[in-house]
């Protein structure tokens, strides 16, 4: 079995030689990681920041999405509501029938997610750009293959 934050702190060591070949200078005090073990909460996302998160369960990444530095719902909450958003970590796993063995609820669903996910926070500066912020998602979606993003085909 994998070690998320492993993952997560290669993937970020990594991602630094990507940006410099774009021209981007970066270091690993660019970035500030936020591990949050199952049980975890959601908070907001801090002023001035943008983000990557991602959800881990039993051995797999999940989701992995980002909120720039004016979605705070999208990092906050509503990957744990069923019906707050078009792409939801919620909605997707309360339609993966594989999944049905964790007993999921949409009415618990939000509560299930945070008491049973581990959630990790990459937050970046506002000042690197959204650009910068979506090659990093396109770059962890394409490493760790999270199993709710379906523009990365799983080998």
């Amino acid at each position: 079995m994998s070690d998320w934050r492993t993952e997560i702190d290669d993937s970020i060591k990594d991602f630094i030689s990507v940006a410099e070949l774009a021209h981007v200078k970066l270091s690993l005090d660019d970035f500030e990681i936020d591990y949050q073990e199952a049980p975890h909460s959601s908070s907001s996302l801090p002023d001035g920041k943008m983000a990557i998160y991602g959800f881990w369960l039993d051995g797999k990444w999940l989701k992995i999405g980002m909120a720039g530095p004016n979605s705070n719902a999208r990092y906050t909450s509503q990957h744990y509501s069923p019906n707050s958003s078009r792409s939801s970590l919620a909605k997707s796993l309360l339609n993966d029938q594989d999944m049905c063995n964790w007993r999921m609820q949409p009415e618990n669903i939000g509560d299930w997610i945070k008491n049973n996910t581990s959630r990790v926070n990459i937050l970046v500066d506002r000042k690197h750009g959204t650009m910068l912020l979506a090659l990093l998602e396109a770059f962890l979606h394409l490493r760790l293959r999270p199993r709710y993003e379906r523009k990365v085909p799983l080998t």
